[in-house]
C-alpha cells in the first residue's frame, strides 16, 4: 500500500540493461528510471515526488492482490495481478539487443491472461531532468511520443493481436486494455538521447524480450559459485550485475539517489557513482562468482580513473571514469518529505585515506588470482603508495564520510597498513619497482605502531572508532577481512563482541553512535551485518556466523534484493536501493564462511 503516494523501498525491484536501471513498485508502477544511463537525468522519479517526479504505471483497474517473483536465474520480473474476475502476469524486462550495441533503451511490459478477464489502465507520464522539464507531446508515424530537448521516449501498445490505443492526456500518454483468460498483450517504451528513435514491430520486441530472459539465464548458469546458500548468492550476483555500467566496467554504488537514511531526514545522497571504497570487495566478489569479464573490465576501469587524480586518490569517480561530482539540490519533495534531494555527491572532495588500502588489496587480489599489471600501472601505484607514506599521519572523514571535522579514524590508519603492505608485497612479486620497498614496509611498521599503541580500548577490550576515544565503529571489522589481522587474533576478538553488544541489535548493526556532523539518526547498516558474519566465520566461530546469516537472509525483500539500511524497529528498507555493498558483503561472507570449513 502506498502511503502518501509513495510506496516503501521494500516494494520495488530492479530492471536494467547495463547502462541504466529501472524500479518497479509491487503495484506496477515504474517509479524511477534515469536516460540514457544510471547516472543521467530522471524520466520517471515518483518515487522522489509522487506529484511531480513521474511514472509509468499499469495495473488492474479494478481491486487486486499482487505477488511477484524474477524468472529464475534472470533480471526479469514477473508480477501476477489477481482480482475477483481474473489474473494476469505480467513479464517486465530492460530488453537487450539480439545483436550489436542498442541506440535505444527500451522498456518491455508483457500481460498475460491467466484466468477470466481483467480489465488494466496504464499511463507514462514522462517529467524530464528531475521532474523540472514539462514534457512535449505529440505523434510521429502514428506513436505517441513526448520529448524534451535531447530526450524523447516513445509508446507503444498491442493489445489481443492489435495496435492498442494510446491517447494524449494532459502531460501523459494513456491507454486501457482488457485483457482476457489466453490473451497477450505488450507494452513498449522505447527512449533515444541524441538518437533518432527506432520503432521496432510487434515481434521484434518479443523477441527482444525472450533473447533478454534467455540472456540472464546463460550468464547465471556459468557462475562458479556452489557453495552455502547458492539461490541467495546467485540473486545478489544479479543483482550486482545490475550495477555494472558496461560502457566502462564500473559498478555504480546504487542505482538511485536521494533516498533517505532517516524518514524525513538529511541524510539523502546520490549514489550514482563508483566508489573506491567497494573496489576491493567488488573485484573479489567478481573473481569469486566466476565472472571474469567483469573483473578486468572493472579492474582496468579502477587503473583509469585513479590515473585521472594520480597520485591522489579521489573518494568516487563518475561512472564513465571522469573526476567532478558536484553537488546540488533539486526542487522534489524527497521520498515521503524526505529533502534535500541531491544530485552530485559532495564527498568527492573529502580526504578519506582508508581508500587506498582499498585500491591497493584489490590490485593484490587480481594479481594473487594470476594476472599481471603493466608496468606504467606499477609506476603509478609506486608512485600512490609513497603519497601514502606522507599522509597517513594526518586526520580524515573515514570509510563513512562524516560530514564533521576531521580526526585520526583507526580504520583508516589499518587501510593504510594495507595499502603499504601490499605495495611491497606486489614489489616482490615484481609487479612494482623494489627501490621503494623498504621504505613501505618500514612505514608500515609506523602505522601499526600507532593503531596498536593509540586505536585499541584497554577498557573494551576492542579497536576504537578514532585515537584515543572509546567509541566504536562497525568498520573495524574490516581489519579481519581485509588481512590486517588474523580472523582469530585477541584483540579482534574482542573487537567483534564489543560491536556486537554496543552497535548490535538482534541482527541489526550500526556503523557507529558518535557524531558525524548531520542531524537525526539513521537505520541499521545491512552491510556491517553481512561484515560481522565474516568476521564471526574467520574468527572460527562458524556456528554464529551461520545464525546471524540465516536471520540476514529473511531481511531481505520478496525478490531477494536489500537496500543500504533497514529500520530495526519497522523492519522498513531505507536508503538507497537496490545497494551494491550490501550483496557485496552478502556475497564475501558466504564465501569466507565456506573456506572457513562451514556449510
Amino acid at each position: 500500500m502506498r502511503a502518501d503516494g509513495y510506496a516503501p523501498i521494500r516494494e520495488y525491484a530492479a530492471i536494467g540493461d547495463g547502462r541504466t536501471t529501472a524500479l518497479v513498485a509491487s503495484d506496477g508502477s515504474i517509479d524511477w528510471l534515469c536516460l540514457p544511463d544510471v547516472d543521467s537525468p530522471s524520466v520517471f522519479a515518483a518515487i522522489l515526488d509522487a506529484e511531480r517526479g513521474g511514472r509509468f504505471a499499469l495495473a488492474p483497474e479494478v481491486p487486486f492482490e499482487d505477488e511477484r517473483r524474477y524468472l529464475p536465474g534472470t533480471n526479469v520480473l514477473e508480477t501476477t495481478f489477481r482480482t475477483a474476475d481474473g489474473a494476469v502476469r505480467v513479464t517486465d524486462a530492460m530488453t537487450l539487443p539480439l545483436a550489436g550495441i542498442a541506440p535505444v533503451r527500451e522498456v518491455a511490459r508483457r500481460v498475460e491472461g491467466l484466468s477470466g478477464s481483467v480489465p488494466l489502465a496504464w499511463s507514462v507520464e514522462p517529467r524530464f531532468q528531475y521532474g523540472t522539464q514539462a514534457a512535449r507531446l505529440g505523434r510521429r508515424n502514428g506513436l505517441a511520443v513526448a520529448d524534451a530537448g535531447a530526450t524523447a521516449v516513445a509508446v507503444r501498445a498491442w493489445a489481443a493481436g492489435q495496435t492498442g490505443g494510446a491517447d494524449l492526456g494532459d502531460g501523459s500518454i494513456v491507454g486501457r486494455i482488457d485483457v482476457r483468460d489466453g490473451d497477450r498483450a505488450l507494452l513498449a517504451l522505447s527512449a533515444a538521447h541524441q538518437e533518432p528513435l527506432v520503432f521496432g514491430s510487434r515481434d521484434e520486441v518479443e523477441q527482444r524480450l525472450d533473447g533478454t530472459i534467455a540472456f540472464w539465464r546463460k550468464w547465471t548458469e556459468k557462475r562458479e559459485y556452489d557453495g552455502p546458500w547458492k539461490d541467495d548468492v546467485l540473486r545478489s550476483a544479479l543483482a550486482l550485475k545490475l550495477l555494472v555500467y558496461s560502457p566502462s566496467g564500473a559498478i555504480a554504488a546504487a542505482p538511485t539517489t536521494s533516498l533517505p537514511e532517516t524518514l524525513g531526514g538529511e541524510r539523502n545522497w546520490d549514489y550514482r557513482f563508483a566508489w573506491i571504497r567497494d573496489s576491493a570487495f567488488t573485484l573479489e566478489a567478481l573473481l569469486d562468482l566466476g565472472c571474469p569479464a567483469e573483473a578486468h573490465a572493472f579492474f582496468w576501469w579502477l587503473m583509469h580513473a585513479s590515473q585521472l587524480t594520480h597520485p591522489r586518490l579521489q573518494v568516487l569517480y563518475q561512472l564513465d571514469g571522469g573526476n567532478r561530482a558536484p553537488e546540488q539540490e533539486l526542487p522534489l519533495e524527497g521520498y515521503r518529505g524526505s529533502r534535500p534531494v541531491r544530485i552530485g555527491n559532495g564527498a568527492v572532495d573529502q580526504r578519506q585515506l582508508d581508500i587506498y588500502g582499498d585500491l591497493f588489496q584489490a590490485v593484490w587480489v587480481y594479481v594473487e588470482r594470476g594476472n599481471d599489471i603493466d608496468r606504467e600501472a606499477g609506476a603509478r601505484l609506486a608512485a600512490t603508495a609513497g603519497l601514502v607514506c606522507d599522509v597517513w599521519r594526518e586526520p580524515d572523514r573515514g570509510l563513512w564520510e562524516v560530514r564533521s571535522g576531521p580526526v585520526h579514524f583507526v580504520q583508516s590508519k589499518m587501510m593504510c597498513w594495507i595499502a603499504l603492505d601490499r605495495a611491497a608485497r606486489l614489489a616482490e612479486r615484481g609487479q612494482l619497482p623494489r627501490e621503494h620497498a623498504a621504505r613501505w614496509r618500514r612505514e608500515a611498521e609506523a602505522v601499526r605502531d600507532f593503531v596498536e599503541e593509540q586505536g585499541f580500548s584497554e577498557a573494551k577490550g576492542s579497536y576504537v572508532r578514532f585515537a584515543g576515544s572509546e567509541e566504536l565503529d562497525a568498520s573495524l571489522l574490516l581489519g579481519s577481512l581485509m588481512g590486517y589481522c588474523d580472523g582469530d587474533d585477541p584483540r579482534m576478538a574482542g573487537t567483534i563482541d564489543a560491536i556486537r553488544q554496543e552497535l548490535g541489535h538482534g541482527p541489526y548493526v550500526h556503523r557507529y553512535t558518535g557524531e558525524d556532523g548531520l542531524e537525526g539518526r539513521e537505520g541499521a547498516f545491512l552491510c556491517c551485518s553481512f561484515w560481522l558474519v565474516e568476521a564471526l566465520a574467520r574468527a572460527g566461530r562458524p556456528d554464529e556466523a551461520a545464525e546471524l546469516m540465516e536471520s540476514l537472509l529473511e531481511l531481505a525483500n520478496d525478490v531477494g534484493l536489500y537496500a543500504e539500511e533497514i529500520d530495526p524497529l519497522t523492519g522498513e528498507f531505507l536508503g538507497n536501493f537496490p545497494q551494491g555493498l550490501t550483496h557485496l558483503g552478502l556475497v564475501s561472507a558466504a564465501v569466507a564462511y565456506a573456506r572457513a570449513g562451514g556449510g
